[in-house]
């Protein structure tokens, strides 16, 4: 007769699915206690290694409050690290032209919160796309992601301080904690900047610098330049 057997056949499919499938389960059931099993062998490690990431980013983003210089015509140093490059350099954007440059490298124990190198209005800022090559490079300054701020100072008035926060190769997030048109008071913290980074002080041709290539500053508090 025609479609004899065809019915037994559709069963014996579905029991083979079934088979499938509880052995599926029961596999995934015997991983599972594995699993668990390893986990709880290395239980100790897991907590270790969770308790050192929890120390190191609360140490990374440490926050303290800066002991701010008080007196005339001072630039403090915007971020935390090594000053490693003293030069001068043309930034069109805000300064305008030529203007002296004093380059510091955030390492990733360094802290990585900035503060305003001047008191007075943020006249300019602007975010900037591109590569994230290592800070230890010079040209990071020109290739990485960036944020410009431009300061104009109330001491002296209205002179020009521009800072460049930029982004490299653990760094990828830049924070602005201040707008175009915001107030800052010297030492104020205006950004974040996450791990290993740099960041760049443009300041007028005219004044006078008080670091030297290797100097580690404080944010907010070593005096790097003077206006005269």
């Amino acid at each position: 007769m025609r479609h004899a057997g065809k019915a037994r056949w559709a069963a014996v499919k579905l029991i083979v699915i079934g088979l499938i499938i509880m052995l599926a389960v029961l596999l995934s059931g015997v991983l599972a206690v594995a699993v668990g099993t390893a986990i709880l062998a290395f239980y100790s490690v897991i907590v270790a290694l969770w308790v050192i990431y929890t120390v190191f980013t609360l140490y990374f983003f440490r926050d303290p409050t800066p002991l701010v210089p008080a007196g005339a015509n001072l630039v403090v140093s915007p971020a935390h690290g090594k000053v490693d490059i003293l030069d001068t350099v043309a930034e069109p954007e805000f300064m305008g032209g030529q203007c002296r440059r004093i380059s510091i490298f955030l390492s990733v124990f360094n802290v990585h919160v900035q503060n305003a190198a001047v008191g007075g209005k943020i006249a300019f800022y602007k975010y900037t796309q591109g590569q994230f090559l290592s800070a230890l490079r010079t040209e990071s300054a020109v290739h990485n992601e960036n944020a410009l701020f431009g300061i104009e100072s109330v001491e002296p008035k209205d002179a020009k301080v521009g800072v460049r926060l930029i982004a490299g190769v653990l760094a990828r997030r830049i924070v602005p904690w201040v707008k175009t048109g915001d107030a800052v008071a010297r030492g104020d913290r205006i950004s974040l900047i996450q791990f290993g980074s740099r960041v760049d002080v443009y300041l007028p041709v005219s004044v006078k610098i008080t670091v030297r290539l290797g100097d580690r500053v404080v944010g907010g508090e070593t005096v790097i330049a003077e206006f005269e």
